[in-house]
């Protein structure tokens, strides 16, 4: 049995401009892709996840492309430290390329299946993919990472040197091997009736200029494509250019938040600030509820939630909105919304999704302060005055059938800063108290 390198695809689903497979494919030895659907994330979801139709769908089509150049796709399904076991009786494996993965599960995973190869004689080899820049690029003076995003940005630029994508490297290096490919059901799923619609960059042309309005459609649909790699960072700004700085900055605040969720990794379950953990969220299951079904009676919180229910997206001056919303006028714990937009968004990333969570409620770095509370109302005045997106997703809006506002936002507002004041002020009260003890 001859000794073979394995990549290893995650969230990084192409063959072009893909750093650990081209180096992988510069080695000496054959290689074999594999892809793992792993069940310790696959039995959190719905048999009819959308995101999963959208991977399988990816897979299919590196398989084919594979098999132009003689070789296959190997997709497997189960624990990956388990999968990798199996694999490293079936195969003489000297070294696995991958390309980084920086959310804990992710982090802690790799830990051990890296400590698995090395007790098998393989080597396990990491590539920065995914960034521009990782969490260690981009430090303060002192070496602490940034939690403030304008500085980090700042830094992000002055470090930024252009990096061109790469094509594929030295394809006859791809092992010979011929996979079966998996159908969606034998893997437990069946078809989502969510599609992921294929990305068009050229409708950022207008970004800056209307990206703040939902019935306008500007949207590149790329972050799900972003989010599982069908294509890299550096294609998006080789293909956008440098100058344009205001998208450009969207994907500085990805990367900002992918470190905080590195260096700060309690953000998963608790807020950033300890000082709001003294907030009493009243956390009214019937509220949310309303709030989930776009039944709020507030029309730009309601079709948001409508069309991300039906469309796996949100706009993002609505998901803004929004989330808001059920954080200071519902009184609801930001952990609770957070999770929801987590089984719903085609998008969804862990640390963005977590970092613009806690930005709404005030909890998180750099955050919206708690007493900046949107008017749902005004919003809609300013950003759908017409009404077009709002009717577009709520067909009864205008009679009978639609509810009124389940809360009023003056009493809301009160409400909302009563409580965050109380809270903030009883958890400065006991650090204060602690302190005299010692």
């Amino acid at each position: 049995m001859s000794e073979i390198s394995v990549f290893w695809f995650r969230r990084d689903l192409r063959l072009q401009d893909n750093k650990a497979l081209n180096k992988a494919l510069s080695s000496k030895l054959k290689v074999l892709c594999v892809f793992i659907f792993d069940n310790d994330i696959l039995n959190e979801l719905p048999e009819d996840d959308a995101r999963v139709s959208f991977i399988h769908d990816r897979l299919r089509s590196i398989d084919k492309e594979l098999k132009i150049f003689g070789s296959s796709l190997l997709v497997l399904k189960g624990k990956p430290i388990d999968v990798w076991k199996t694999l490293l009786q079936q195969y003489k494996i000297k070294q696995v390329y991958v390309n980084k993965d920086y959310e804990p599960y992710a982090r802690k995973r790799d830990k051990d299946i890296e400590k698995l190869l090395l007790e098998a004689g393989s080597s396990f080899i990491s590539f920065k993919d995914q960034v521009i820049h990782e969490e260690n690029d981009v430090l303060k003076a002192d070496g602490t990472p940034y939690t403030v995003f304008t500085p980090y940005k700042r830094k992000w630029l002055e470090l930024y040197k252009s990096v061109q994508p790469e094509g594929l490297s030295d394809s006859s290096n791809f092992l010979g091997d011929v996979h079966d490919f998996p159908t969606l059901e034998s893997i437990g799923f069946k078809r989502s009736l969510i599609e992921v619609r294929a990305y068009d960059l050229s409708k950022l042309n207008e970004y800056q200029e209307k990206r703040d309005f939902p019935d306008a459609d500007i949207t590149s649909y790329l972050s799900p494509h972003l989010r599982f790699g069908t294509i890299s960072v550096r294609q998006i700004i080789e293909q956008l250019g440098e100058k344009d700085e205001t998208f450009l900055s969207e994907l500085i605040w990805r990367e900002f938040f992918m470190q905080i969720l590195y260096h700060f990794p309690k953000v998963v379950t608790n807020n950033f600030k300890q000082k709001y953990d003294g907030v009493v969220w009243l956390n009214n299951k019937e509220d949310f509820k309303k709030w989930c079904e776009g039944k709020t009676g507030y029309p730009m919180v309601d079709a948001g939630m409508r069309q991300l229910n039906e469309t796996g997206y949100m706009h993002n001056r609505v998901r803004m909105i929004t989330a808001g919303f059920l954080c200071k006028h519902l009184l609801i714990d930001w952990k609770w919304g957070e999770a929801y937009f987590a089984k719903k968004l085609l998008d969804y990333d862990l640390s963005a999704n977590n970092g613009n969570w806690q930005w709404a409620a005030g909890t998180g770095c750099d955050a919206a302060p708690y007493f900046r509370i949107f008017n749902p109302i005004e919003q809609l005045k300013k950003f759908d005055k017409n009404l077009e997106y709002v009717k577009q997703w709520i067909p009864e809006f205008g009679t009978s059938d639609y509810p009124l506002p389940m809360v009023e936002h003056k009493f809301a507002r009160k409400r909302a800063l009563e409580t965050y004041k109380v809270g903030l002020e009883g958890v400065n009260n006991t650090s204060n108290e602690q302190k005299t003890l010692f």
